[in-house]
């Protein structure tokens, strides 16, 4: 949330754009608690907000996701997408998976997201298909590896959208506790990749705790 302390904006601020937003519908309300109450990481709701609109205003039909936990953006995404998109997630737990299972049943999207259970670095090179937007938001040592897989299955003019760059503000400081370390210095260089690829239009933006948005252009 952007009334963080790692807030990118002032708190005041950050405040006054928190109260803006329209208050979730009570299905993904009950989500943001237990996500809270069991410390499972889901994006904030700025960007799964960011993400539905993206994949509205981009008309995207299929997109893949990297790292589903209860499928909190996952519902946004297929919201965004319409009665014909198709969301490609890829989870390795099986408590989340069973957990993302009774969300989508109950938002009534179930039959228009396919889950690949597994690790995405083993998942990936299996897929052939093509999509028109891709969000990254796994495990953070891995963010690069996934951006060049992604990248020869997304289309010219496709999405990617990329959460927690800024990862606390760690990576344009001081790496806050000695477990931070690797997984900081690897946003550090995916940072660097990202906003420079050959393959894409990138820019990083300061919204929730740091959103890399890119179109491919080649």
């Amino acid at each position: 949330m952007r009334a963080s302390l790692d807030a990118i904006i002032q708190r005041e601020q950050a405040e006054y754009l928190e109260r803006l937003l329209p208050s979730s519908d009570p299905l993904l309300a009950e989500m943001e608690r237990f996500a809270a109450e069991q410390r499972v990481p889901i994006a904030d709701r700025e960007v799964a907000i960011f993400l539905e609109i993206s994949a509205r205003a981009g008309r995207a039909k299929k997109a893949l996701e990297i790292g589903m936990a209860i499928g909190y953006s996952v519902i946004h995404l297929a919201r965004g997408m319409g009665g014909n998109g198709l969301v490609v997630t890829i989870e390795p737990d099986d408590k989340m998976i069973r957990a993302s299972e009774n969300y989508l049943d109950r938002a009534g999207l179930r039959a228009r997201v396919r889950i690949e259970r597994g690790k995405a670095l083993e998942v990936m090179p299996k897929l052939q298909e093509t999509f028109d937007l891709v969000f990254i938001d796994a495990l953070k040592e891995e963010y690069l590896q996934y951006l060049e897989l992604a990248l020869p299955m997304l289309r010219v003019n496709g999405l990617v959208i990329v959460d927690n760059l800024l990862w606390g503000g760690q990576v344009a400081g001081k790496v806050r506790a000695p477990d931070q370390e690797k997984s900081t210095q690897a946003l550090r260089e995916f940072n660097q990749r990202f906003v420079n690829h050959p393959q894409l239009r990138a820019q990083i933006l300061s919204i929730g705790d740091g959103l890399g948005y890119a179109v491919k252009i080649s």
